[in-house]
């Protein structure tokens, strides 16, 4: 076997059928190296047991602790019965429970004072914490056999827990791992040596032995330093190597001219640009004269005013003979943009029209639903060049849509987009276009290292004036139903004021969902097995009974992403000229939207969105010169981490803090999410929020490699192992970018 094959090796060879397809299915590890690659989340020390009051409600997890007491209950007039387990760790307590035919092996063992590992997922059941039917291996079993195999599973004084599921637990998956652990000794090293001495690493084979078996904590720390920087270090390889591949490529300069189409503008401004978006345009400008194309990421708060400075970059490229072409996730946020931009340029957005500016040019829209004409007309300004800007969806990527010069794309909300999305428009420049990504979710300088390495990062940190405070809240409405009357009461308040409203719910609440939902509740357990839970609030269901209660007498309308576009675009239309008192929507009003005289939003069922979105929600409103109001509302347990979740948010406005917190609470995966789905497998040691110096450090190193050997030719190692990491089709992903 050679030294890269043992590593591919599919795991059903070695484990058997059963196991490896719960192993593909659950957890994603199809080969030897996957599984060799599936780290310990952390380790326990034999006779040591877990906290049981720091656990987090519905997670999957596994514990160390001992039995206190058990007991058998009654009930449905003794038909059914139920076994109660109390479980300590000399401070905290947590329940187990089994139903049915699964009492009788756990009663007959877990007698109070054995040990054990339970896995399990936890809930909240009559205020109490619980594992429902948890599995478990006993670790001072009476019998022989089975303390010989708990002590041949778990050699040594550290216990592995590893990431599991419900189908496998982890002492099943350490069981798994020993069977492939022969296979470490043949990983291929990807550093250079000179590299590997120079920082004092451990090699490789002894880091994956040290990190699934370790002898002494100190065995732990050595093999995550090296484990960590092998992940920083190859993905900052790929990262640097897509970098250089771009400087190779030919780019249009795009220079302003003077008393050019972007000076007019700048003159009709009403207010002057904040310091930041001075400096960040004069980084975008110094881009667009180069000869190779522009990558730039351009982030920033909610509202800093990340449009203008885009705007003033569609100018520029206009002014020196391009066009440029601005991408959004949605039709809402398509027409937004257009309707904005067209209204900021005024007779300058209307070159070659009556009453149309002689240094103008035209500002078409393109999506999906226009009709026949009008996108006949939009797509002849494009080929013509008659049009200079345009923005669409993507529909501006499908094949009829040809442009004169393309000369600069930006991408807004970039993360709503696949790469190859971006790549086709990208692609209709007769020379590849300069390419400007924008984001509204502020985003630690670790993370845009690692996701968008590829990236010059601008940020905008500043608010333009005039912009006004928010105040949020946390409106507890299970525990304080007063709470959620007065919220409405605050509503009414604002709008008898002069002002509007948003309330936002995660679901739409149609026919089809409903019907679905129906079909869903037919099979559920009773209650005690599995306690219902009740379906996310809707849209229809929630503007309707304001109209009838809380809100009666208001004009209410309704907002959500499977209305006909035209209907949305008259509701918008509508609530941004004052006509609609309160708008509830879906998070189609996410980003982008922009109603000034909006102030105050109800976020329904605020625990089911994340950190971020809750953040780019709230800053729909307090966009003008009356001070916000956001009421986060809530049915979550006060002690769970979701209520904690929604306290944060309403604590700062500060976005950036705030995504270091949803990071924080996020796994891995989902954070580096599509930015880096060009990537097999996501980051499994390197925690990007923690490891700044570590990723830093090795992107330092992996820029200097690629300088002097873009193709790696004197580092087949590290060549291979991003082979392994990237396959073909991924690898083209990343190059596109």
């Amino acid at each position: 076997m050679d030294r890269v094959s043992s590593f591919d090796e599919p795991l059903k060879k070695l484990l058997g059928g059963a196991t490896a397809k719960v192993m593909a299915e659950h957890l994603d590890l199809h080969t030897v190296g996957d599984l060799l690659h599936h780290y310990p989340r952390r380790y326990e020390e034999r006779g040591k047991l877990t906290a049981l009051a720091d656990l987090p409600l519905d997670e999957h997890v596994t514990v160390v602790a001992q039995v206190a007491d058990a007991r058998i209950l009654m009930f449905n007039n003794g038909r059914g019965k139920r076994l109660e387990v109390t479980l300590t760790d000399g401070s905290g307590r947590l329940q187990l429970v089994f139903f049915g035919h699964g009492v009788h092996k756990p009663h007959k063992e877990l007698l109070p004072g054995r040990q054990a590992m339970f896995a399990g997922k936890v809930s909240v059941f009559n205020r109490k914490m619980q594992l429902a039917h948890p599995t478990y291996q006993l670790l001072d079993a009476s019998d022989a056999d089975e303390a010989t195999e708990a002590v041949d599973a778990f050699a040594g004084r550290l216990l592995p827990i590893y990431p599991a599921c419900k189908q496998l637990d982890s002492w099943r998956i350490a069981k798994a791992v020993d069977a492939v652990l022969p296979s470490a000794r043949d990983a291929v090293d990807p550093l250079p040596a000179s590299l590997r001495e120079g920082r004092g690493f451990t090699p490789l084979p002894e880091a994956l032995l040290k990190v699934h078996r370790p002898q002494t904590k100190a065995d732990i720390e050595d093999a995550k330093a090296r484990l960590k920087w092998d992940e920083a270090f190859v993905l900052q390889v790929a990262l640097a190597r897509r970098r250089y591949a771009d400087t190779q490529l030919p780019a249009a300069a795009r220079r302003p001219v003077a008393d050019g189409l972007l000076d007019a503008f700048d003159a009709k401004l009403p207010f002057t640009l904040t310091e930041g978006q001075e400096k960040v345009s004069k980084q975008i400008f110094d881009d667009l004269a180069t000869e190779h194309p522009m990558h730039r990421l351009l982030q920033g708060e909610v509202g800093s005013g990340k449009t203008m400075v885009a705007l003033r970059a569609m100018l520029a490229v206009v002014d020196a003979g391009g066009q440029a072409a601005m991408l959004a996730p949605t039709e809402v946020l398509a027409q937004q943009h257009h309707r904005s931009i067209t209204e900021m340029m005024g007779e300058l957005a209307e070159g070659g029209m009556l009453g149309g500016s002689d240094r103008g040019t035209k500002v078409v829209l393109l999506t999906g639903s226009m009709g026949t004409a009008a996108r006949r007309q939009a797509l002849l300004d494009l080929v013509t060049g008659e049009a200079g800007i345009v923005i669409g969806t993507h529909a501006l990527i499908e094949d009829k849509v040809q442009f004169h010069d393309l000369g600069l794309v930006v991408v807004d909300e970039q993360h709503r987009f696949g790469v190859e999305q971006r790549d086709a428009l990208r692609s209709k420049g007769k020379q590849p276009p300069h390419l400007l990504v924008m984001t509204a979710t502020p985003i630690p300088r670790t993370v845009a290292m690692t996701v968008f390495g590829d990236l010059e990062t601008s940020v905008l940190d500043q608010l333009p004036a005039g912009r006004s405070p928010i105040a949020s809240h946390v409106v507890p409405a299970k525990d304080k139903p007063h709470f959620l009357a007065r919220a409405w009461e605050r509503v009414r308040e604002e709008v008898g004021n002069g002002h509007q409203a948003y309330v936002v719910c995660p679901r739409i609440g149609d026919d089809a969902e409903e019907a679905e939902g129906k079909k869903g509740k037919a099979k559920k357990k009773p209650a005690e097995e599995d306690p219902e839970k009740r379906p996310p609030l809707a849209v229809l269901e929630i503007a309707d009974e304001l109209r009838k209660g809380a809100l009666a007498g208001l004009t209410v309308e309704v907002l959500h992403g499977r209305m006909h576009p035209d209907e949305k675009d008259d509701v918008m239309r509508r609530f941004a000229a004052g006509d609609v008192d309160v708008l509830v929507a879906t998070t189609v009003i996410e980003v982008g939207v922009n109603v000034p005289n909006a102030t105050a939003m109800v976020i329904m069922d605020a625990d089911r969105f994340g950190v971020s979105q809750l953040h780019q929600l709230r800053g729909r409103v307090g966009r003008g010169s009356a001070a916000g109001l956001c009421l986060l509302v809530s049915e979550a347990h006060e002690a769970s981490p979701a209520r904690a979740r929604l306290s944060a948010v309403a604590a700062t406005l500060d976005g950036f803090e705030l995504s270091r917190i949803d990071l924080e609470q996020r796994r891995e995966g989902d954070v580096l999410g599509q930015a880096q789905s060009g990537v097999r497998s996501s980051l499994r040691m390197l925690t990007v929020i923690d490891d700044e110096e570590v990723i830093a450090a090795a992107r330092e190193e992996a820029v200097a490699i690629v300088a002097a050997d873009p193709e790696l030719e004197h580092l087949p190692e590290l060549r291979t192992v991003l082979a392994a990491l990237l396959d073909k089709d991924r690898e083209e992903y990343l190059d596109k970018g």
